[in-house]
């Protein structure tokens, strides 16, 4: 974090010429951004939807190369390999800045060391979600239930030390519950699950469950967020029901190489954030779920910091390993 943080104080002070002189001739040729995920999901969508606008306005292709393999860090160690020089960019979540560091006794790249931030492009906030294989009218009821049956509730995921996992560990921890993890690869399948009666519930982010709630097939509980969610505007955070801590989202954001030159990162921050905030695009994003961030170096690196603080003790006081 330290890394991170040096990264972005030496990109405060290039107001002048030198950074006007890159962010007027940064690109000049393709950007390969990779994201360390399979192609539908929604770090691909995020990257997608602001590849299009962000390729526009610079004149330059920005080429989406999805890279899934090792819970990101195929695609992590692959661009903390690559030329510092801003044509390779990372999509990274805080799977890959955060928990794998912990989770691993040996990881393939450092990324406090290895990568460094450009800006936090967009939030994934978790929901308590179940199915119809449990009968429950609310989160305290379901909290009940769990207390009730120490280890006879499962629960999925969409991965070991996904986001979706570590969001009902803290929530286990916050509340006292004993329950099984069933981890699965990827949030659809188990949705699936959870949607048939095989698993009572999960931990989802609205972009990948918006059309079970809809559709009725999951019912959404509470959200781990500091407000309601604007689609989901009758379900309680867990604040409201008296776990505060509980607050727990899949946190997307662009990083590159550490060596990468400070005016080239504040170009390419510069460049994302304007398309990130161009209306048609944030509102897409909001559609799909995502909130919309956009901020600079310097903050991302902080969340980071802050972010990193609160999981990594989780994971270390529940003894969490992948190895």
């Amino acid at each position: 974090m330290n890394k991170f943080l040096t990264t972005c104080l030496l990109a405060l002070p290039l107001l002048a010429g030198s950074n006007a002189m890159a962010q007027q001739g940064f690109p000049t040729k393709p950007i390969r951004w990779v994201v360390p995920y399979a192609a539908g999901g929604g770090s691909d969508f995020l990257a997608r939807t602001i590849a299009q606008p962000w390729s526009a306005a610079v004149g330059q292709p920005v080429l989406v190369d999805n890279k899934p393999g090792g819970n990101t860090a195929l695609g992590a160690s692959e661009v903390a390999r690559s030329a510092p020089d801003g044509y390779t960019v990372l999509s990274a979540d805080n799977g890959t800045l955060i928990f794998n560091p912990v989770l691993y006794k040996s990881l393939s790249y450092n990324p406090a060391k290895d990568l460094a931030p450009v800006t936090l492009m967009g939030r994934f906030p978790m929901i308590l979600v179940v199915g119809p294989g449990i009968a429950t009218a609310s989160a305290k009821d379901f909290i009940a239930q769990a207390k009730a049956k120490p280890g006879g509730l499962n629960y999925a995921s969409a991965g070991a030390g996904s986001p979706h996992h570590l969001a009902m560990e803290l929530l286990k921890s916050e509340a006292g519950l004993f329950m099984v993890h069933a981890p699965y690869r990827g949030a659809a399948p188990a949705l699936a699950d959870v949607a048939g009666g095989q698993v009572p519930a999960m931990m989802v982010d609205l972009a990948a469950g918006a059309a079970f709630i809809k559709a009725g097939k999951v019912k959404a509980l509470a959200v781990a967020n500091a407000t309601r969610l604007p689609q989901l505007p009758d379900v309680p955070t867990f604040a409201e029901l008296g776990y505060k801590n509980v607050e727990a989202a899949a946190l997307v954001g662009m990083v590159v190489p550490a060596a990468t030159p400070p005016e080239t990162i504040a170009a390419l921050n510069k460049q994302v954030v304007a398309a990130i905030h161009e209306p048609a695009v944030h509102q897409r994003l909001v559609d799909f779920g995502v909130e919309p961030v956009g901020n600079t170096p310097a903050q991302f690196a902080a969340l980071l910091a802050s972010e990193s603080a609160k999981w990594q003790k989780l994971i270390r006081d529940l003894k969490i390993s992948l190895d």
